[in-house]
């Protein structure tokens, strides 16, 4: 790259912090210092403009009267519609005519100092990649955010509320359940009579199971101990295994 390119593309970066701080002074006015902008716009007073200036600061002033002026000159007139309108959309239509201008000083400097297509490129590209001021003072620059921040929360927020209505749900599904099998329990105890003594409950509550006449018997009725019924494979009740002992 020569030395006159690299002067170039230096002066495409001074242009465009020139261009950025004219847009920082007019976002000012539009937003932080919107009351006090808006109190200078009088009706009543002459064809105004909203300069913006590469310092970063703004200023509400009559058009130069320079012809041509020095630089382009922003819209005219702003603070005539000023009382005419809603001042949500009058203040959208001065921030859409401000972006216009400051195109237009992209467009301006770029045939003042000669920059070649690519240097126009790139100097444009610079100025549209910031958000438009239409769009930050019309919220929608602004509303992508917050809007996907509040999908997020209430997407959060439903997931906890499912999460405890799930939590919920399976918590009183858990205690049905378990009612359901104390019922079951209490039914089978009482379906359930032991075929030696006729009862449906002992104190110990241990029953075994007669593999041949498919009986219950209460273990304390057979003599039968938890610790021995483990050991049982296939248990026969006194009176099958005396069936059994008579047949032989």
């Amino acid at each position: 790259m020569d030395r006159g390119s690299a002067a170039q593309n230096s002066r495409v970066l001074e242009v465009f912090r020139d261009i950025k701080g004219r847009r920082a002074g007019i976002l000012k006015a539009l937003t932080t210092d919107f009351e006090e902008f808006y109190q200078q716009c009088d009706p009543a007073k002459e064809n105004l403009c909203l300069y913006g200036f590469p310092t970063e600061q703004w200023e509400v002033d009559l058009p130069s009267d320079e012809v041509p002026p020095e630089i382009p000159e922003p819209v005219l007139g702003i603070n005539f519609a000023r009382d005419g309108m809603e001042k949500k959309s009058w203040l959208s239509l001065v921030a859409l005519h401000s972006d216009a201008w400051l195109l237009a000083l992209a467009s301006y400097f770029g045939g003042r100092f000669q920059f070649d297509k690519k240097q126009r490129k790139s100097l444009l590209d610079m100025v549209t990649d910031l958000p438009t001021l239409c769009e930050i003072v019309s919220g929608k620059n602004q509303e992508k955010t917050s809007g996907s921040k509040n999908i997020s929360n209430k997407s959060k927020s439903n997931s906890k509320l499912k999460a405890s209505e799930y939590q919920a749900k399976n918590t009183k599904a858990k205690h049905a359940k378990e009612e359901d099998e104390d019922l079951i329990e209490e039914d089978d105890e009482d379906n359930y009579l032991c075929a030696a003594c006729g009862e449906s409950s002992v104190p110990d509550n241990f029953w075994i199971f007669c593999d041949t006449c498919e009986k219950w018997f209460h273990g304390k009725c057979v003599k039968v101990t938890p610790a021995k019924a483990e050991h049982i494979k296939n248990y026969k009740c006194p009176w099958c295994s005396n069936k059994r002992m008579r047949t032989t």
